[in-house]
């Protein structure tokens, strides 16, 4: 379906998903298993217009070496549907490839870029920035996968506000999506200082872990759109494939 009828079908919404895929890859060893594949069919059914993506690997030579069914393209570029447009950058390099932030769209990419919001060595961390033409709108959207100690998630949020008081129009439609690895309020607090929210009448919208959920670690906050509603797709097909849950989120532009 194209754009113009996704138009008429759904005047005014914007879809957005945010997915931590865990590198493509389930468990550990000799036992771990490829869903690369699974996922490209997963992704497909969020029929989202903006799909933000974590831990999305460019190459890593020693999975693809051991797996015989490894994409021989990067795994953005695989995960897309028809029609859309993938936009990848680093966050990570390894010893064997690289990882980073991904996003996917089935609307016209304006412009794109990275920053490095790493806060130290231990962690590689950045965010990714996209516009998109929407409708004949300019949408702004960052995908973020923050660090695991607290301290530097709020340093990386702080960087994330400077970064959008520098790139961001004031009055532009803005979505910030990704694993925010906060399960508490005090990120919640500090997005909403700048003005960004999220849908907050969802109950339980848990994400993590994938199989026992119990927290909520994604998160998908705008500026300039009102939140419609968010969801969590559930069962064995989603636990499998991540140990993270996707989440969507619907606003009205």
């Amino acid at each position: 379906m194209s754009p113009i009828e996704l138009t008429a079908e759904h005047p005014g919404i914007l879809r957005v998903a945010t997915y931590n895929i865990h590198k493509g890859v389930q468990g550990l060893g000799p036992a771990r298993r490829l869903e690369i594949h699974n996922l490209g069919l997963a992704v497909e059914q969020l029929d989202a217009d903006i799909v933000c993506l974590q831990e999305v690997r460019k190459m890593n030579h020693k999975e693809a070496a051991y797996f015989k069914r490894w994409p021989r393209v990067p795994q953005a570029e695989y995960l897309a549907p028809e029609g859309y447009a993938a936009v990848y950058r680093t966050n990570a390099y390894t010893r064997h490839g690289e990882h980073g932030n991904a996003l996917l769209t089935r609307w016209p990419v304006v412009g794109h870029q990275h920053e490095d919001i790493s806060d130290h060595r231990f962690e590689q961390r950045g965010l990714l920035h996209v516009e998109v033409e929407v409708q004949g709108r300019c949408v702004h959207a960052i995908v973020v996968h923050l660090g695991l100690i607290p301290g530097s998630r709020v340093r990386q949020v702080e960087r994330l506000q400077r970064f959008i008081a520098r790139e961001v129009p004031m009055g532009a439609p803005l979505v910030v999506a990704g694993d925010f690895n906060d399960w508490g309020l005090q990120i919640k607090h500090m997005l909403a200082g700048f003005g960004l929210y999220e849908y907050d009448d969802a109950p339980q919208a848990f994400t993590y872990p994938a199989r026992l959920p119990l927290v909520q670690l994604d998160h998908v906050y705008v500026r300039g759109l009102t939140p419609l509603s968010l969801q969590v797709p559930r069962g064995r097909i989603w636990w499998r494939m991540s140990d993270h849950l996707p989440l969507i989120a619907e606003f009205r532009l």
